[in-house]
């Protein structure tokens, strides 16, 4: 028997502490992320170059508009445990959306979920290479 607003499963210590798992949420988090970052560069472009100041001004705006987003799917996705609070460190960075970019990149190279066909590829045609994987060569 559970009172009203209680759930049936009792909350562990452990479950606070859980890894990070990309999730549904995760691929709308990365695309806004590389939009941000090409609103960015766009921005800098225009800002360095002289005479465009309507330009500046629109991408400017964009950017700003642009990166609070990004900042608020990030730290939804951070709450919903798809992501680590080192991206949500990472995005907060004078960087912006560079550092998110490369939060994202090293997010998937340590969970193995990006380019998951290119890196079986890359595996089965390593061992062919070899004739063994690495894992029974003992690296």
């Amino acid at each position: 028997m559970s009172e009203a607003g209680e759930t049936d499963r009792k909350l562990r210590p452990a479950d606070a502490l859980r890894k990070p798992v990309p999730g549904a949420f995760f691929p709308f988090v990365k695309w806004a992320s590389y939009i941000e970052l090409a609103l960015f560069a766009a921005l800098l472009f225009f800002w360095l170059a002289p005479g465009f100041e309507g330009e500046t001004f629109v991408f400017g705006l964009s950017h700003g508009i642009g990166f609070i987003i990004l900042c608020v799917l990030v730290w939804v996705a951070v709450l919903r445990r798809e992501a680590p609070y080192t991206l949500l460190a990472a995005t907060l960075t004078p960087a912006g959306p560079v550092g998110s970019v490369i939060g994202i990149a090293w997010i998937e190279r340590n969970s193995g979920t990006a380019h998951s066909s290119w890196t079986s590829t890359a595996t089965s045609s390593k061992r062919s290479a070899t004739g063994r994987s690495s894992r029974h060569l003992g690296r």
